[in-house]
C-alpha cells in the first residue's frame, strides 16, 4: 500500500514554495526594520509549559494538543502555539536581566488536533512577534502597527481590525460572575462544551462557534463595563495610539481570544472572504505569562499570524506573488571532454552568483536544448570538442534566438552584460 501524508498536513512542493519564501522574506525585512530579533524554539516542549501558560480551561489544552510520553516517561507536547515557547526561552536565557524591552520575531510550525478545513491544518505555520518588559500601550500599538503595515505592504486593504480589552484578574472576577448570572437561566440550552465552561471560564462561552450559543451570547454583559480604572485607562491609551497611527479599528467586546494568558488588550485582523476561519492574525497582551511559567513578573504583548490563512487571503484578493527568477543558464555539452570542462564551468558560474545547471541526464544536444526551454533559462552555453580546441563557448540567447562566440575567460563578463 502506498504511504500517504497524515490527514491535516500538506506537502509544500517546489511549484508553491516560492510563495512561502516571498512572505518569509517580507516578514524578516519588516521585523528587522522594527528592531525585532529572530528566535527559534523546539518543536516540542514539556506539557506543563502549555497547561500552565496556555491554560487548562482552553480548548487547545483540553482537546487539541498532541501529547505523548517519551522513552523516559516524561510528558511531551508538540507546540500548539508560539508564545509560550518564546516565554520559556526568555526565562531560561535570563533575557529579563538585559535592558528592556526584548523584541522577538519567529516563524514556526504548530500542531493542533482539530478537524481539517479550508485554511486550517493539524500542522500549520505562523509568523509571530513578542515584546517583553514593558506595560506601555505603545508596545501594543507597535505590534498592531506591524501587522497592519505588513498586510498593506502585501496589497491587502480590506481587513478589519477588531480590538477589545479582556481586563485583568480583578476585572474578570466580577465579569465572570455577571456572565454566570446571565447564562444561568439558559444553562440547559448551552452546548456540552459551554456547560463545562460555565463554572471554569464563562468568558469562553462568548467565543463559542455554536450558532445557538452565539444567539444566546449576543445580549450578554460586555466586559468593557467591568474594567477597573487601570485597564480602562490602558484601553483608552491603546485607542489614542491607534488614532495617532491612523489605523482604523472596531471595538468588539466579543473578542476574548482562545488562550487564558491574555490580559487587557486583545485584537484580531479579520477577513470576510476566506470562510469560517476569517481571523488571519490575532494577539494581545499577557502581563502574567512569564510569571505563570516560572519567571519573574515581566509583562508582554504579541501576535500570531497564520501563513496558510494569509495565502488564502492573498488568493481571495487576487494578489499574485511574483515567481522566483528561473535559472540563468544551462551548460550544454557534447563529448566526454566537454562534460569534464562543463562541470567545472558550471561550478565557477555558481561561485559568481549565477544560477547554472548541467544536464545530469546526459541527453543528446537536441534533448539538452529542450531541457533548457523547460527550465526557462536565459542562456545556453554550448561547448563541444571544437569549442574546447578554440577555447571558446557559444552563448545562445534563448528568448532572442541569437548566438555569439565568447572566449572562455570572457564568459562571466559576457553573461553579466
Amino acid at each position: 500500500m502506498t504511504i500517504i501524508k497524515p490527514k491535516g498536513t500538506q506537502d509544500i512542493m517546489p511549484d508553491q514554495i516560492y510563495k512561502w519564501r516571498f512572505l518569509e522574506g517580507k516578514f524578516r525585512v519588516m521585523a528587522d526594520n522594527y528592531g525585532f530579533k529572530e528566535i527559534r524554539t523546539p518543536v516540542f516542549e514539556y506539557t506543563e509549559l502549555f497547561s500552565r501558560g496556555v491554560g487548562n480551561t482552553t480548548d487547545i489544552v483540553q482537546k487539541e494538543m498532541y501529547t505523548f510520553e517519551d522513552n523516559g516517561g516524561r510528558s511531551i507536547t508538540l507546540k500548539p502555539e508560539g508564545t509560550a515557547s518564546v516565554a520559556r526561552a526568555f526565562i531560561e536565557d535570563k533575557a529579563y536581566a538585559d535592558v528592556q524591552p526584548t523584541k522577538y520575531c519567529y516563524t514556526t510550525a504548530c500542531y493542533r488536533y482539530e478537524k481539517p478545513q479550508k485554511g486550517r491544518y493539524k500542522e500549520f505555520r505562523q509568523f509571530g512577534l513578542e515584546i517583553f518588559g514593558t506595560k506601555s500601550m505603545l508596545a501594543d500599538a507597535e505590534v498592531i502597527s506591524f501587522a497592519d503595515s505588513f498586510f498593506k505592504d502585501l496589497g491587502v486593504n480590506d481587513l478589519e481590525l477588531r480590538i477589545n480589552s479582556v481586563g485583568c484578574s480583578k476585572c474578570r472576577d466580577k465579569y465572570r460572575e455577571a456572565l454566570r448570572d446571565y447564562f444561568r437561566p439558559h444553562y440547559e440550552e448551552l452546548c456540552e462544551t459551554c456547560k463545562n465552561r460555565f463554572e471554569k471560564n464563562p468568558m469562553r462561552i462568548i467565543d463559542c462557534k455554536s450558532p445557538a450559543d452565539k444567539e444566546l451570547a449576543k445580549d450578554a454583559p460586555s466586559i468593557l463595563d467591568y474594567l477597573c480604572e487601570e485597564c480602562s485607562q490602558a484601553f483608552d491609551d491603546l485607542k489614542k495610539n491607534l488614532d495617532a497611527l491612523e489605523i482604523d479599528y472596531l471595538v468588539d467586546p466579543t473578542i476574548v481570544r482562545g488562550l487564558d494568558y491574555y490580559t487587557k488588550t486583545a485584537f484580531e485582523f479579520v477577513s470576510s472572504g476566506i470562510g469560517a476561519q476569517g481571523t488571519v492574525c490575532g494577539g494581545g497582551r499577557y502581563d502574567h505569562l512569564i510569571e505563570e511559567v516560572g519567571g519573574p513578573d515581566v509583562p508582554g504583548v504579541g501576535f500570531g499570524l497564520g501563513i496558510e490563512r494569509l495565502l488564502l487571503l492573498l488568493e481571495d484578493n487576487g494578489i499574485e506573488i511574483p515567481e522566483e527568477a528561473p535559472m540563468d543558464c544551462l551548460v550544454v555539452v557534447m563529448g566526454d571532454r566537454a562534460k569534464a570542462y562543463g562541470q567545472k564551468l558550471c561550478r565557477d558560474l555558481r561561485k559568481e552568483g549565477f544560477k547554472a545547471e548541467l544536464d545530469l541526464m546526459e541527453r543528446n544536444m537536441k534533448g539538452q536544448f529542450k531541457y533548457a526551454d523547460r527550465l526557462g533559462v536565459k542562456y545556453a552555453l554550448v561547448i563541444g570538442d571544437d569549442e574546447l580546441d578554440k577555447g571558446v563557448a557559444q552563448i545562445r540567447y534563448m528568448e532572442e534566438s541569437k548566438q555569439e562566440e565568447v572566449k572562455f575567460e570572457g564568459i562571466i563578463d559576457a553573461l553579466r552584460r
